[in-house]
């Protein structure tokens, strides 16, 4: 059902978004999205469980807390495509990650169980977007004061997940002393 749609142009999601969008291949976003996730997931899986609480700086998320607000950030974008996509009119209004995070127990949970949820998270998005036409992919609506299409959405939602898989990268497993070797996903101290 599901055609090759293209990258959003800039008037499809406010300027913010850009940094996301930016980051995303020039390829079909469905295999962006399923390929991405199982790189995700193995960088995950890498991290040990008794590192998975680390914070690179004491007002930071940790590891856990990062792999939640994902999780949040992609069901919150992806109910704002289905209702889009759906050409339901009727306004979103915007959340703030810290309080969701804050009102969450991600620390609690195990990191395999995160990564988990994540990959099932994924699956879904990607159910939905696979059966979209053309049609809704470009139906527009509002969320936090602003219009956005459903192909930027899906476009931001995959840039978000790059963003932050840099950040756990560049921050966290640098500051751990923990490096990835060659192309995979094993770590090891330094």
């Amino acid at each position: 059902m599901n055609e090759t749609i293209g990258k959003p142009e800039t008037g499809e999601y406010l300027p913010y978004y850009e940094k996301y969008v930016s980051l995303v291949p020039d390829a079909d976003i469905l295999t962006v999205l399923g390929r991405q996730i199982e790189e995700t997931a193995g960088l995950l899986d890498s991290i040990p469980e008794a590192q998975a609480n680390f914070r690179y700086a004491p007002d930071k998320w940790s590891i856990k807390e990062l792999v939640g607000h994902l999780i949040d950030t992609e069901r919150i974008f992806a109910y704002r495509a289905l209702r889009f996509a759906r050409n339901d009119k009727t306004p979103l209004s915007g959340y703030e990650q810290d309080d969701y995070v804050s009102n969450a127990s991600f620390d609690s949970c195990p990191l395999t169980d995160l990564a988990s949820e994540l990959k099932s998270v994924r699956q879904s998005t990607l159910f939905l977007f696979k059966h979209l036409d053309k049609n809704a992919w470009m139906r527009r609506g509002v969320a936090n004061d602003s219009e956005a299409s459903v192909r930027a959405l899906a476009h931001i939602i995959a840039g978000h997940e790059l963003h932050h898989r840099q950040i756990l990268r560049s921050r966290y497993l640098s500051a751990m002393g923990l490096v990835r070797t060659g192309s995979g996903s094993d770590l090891v101290s330094t």
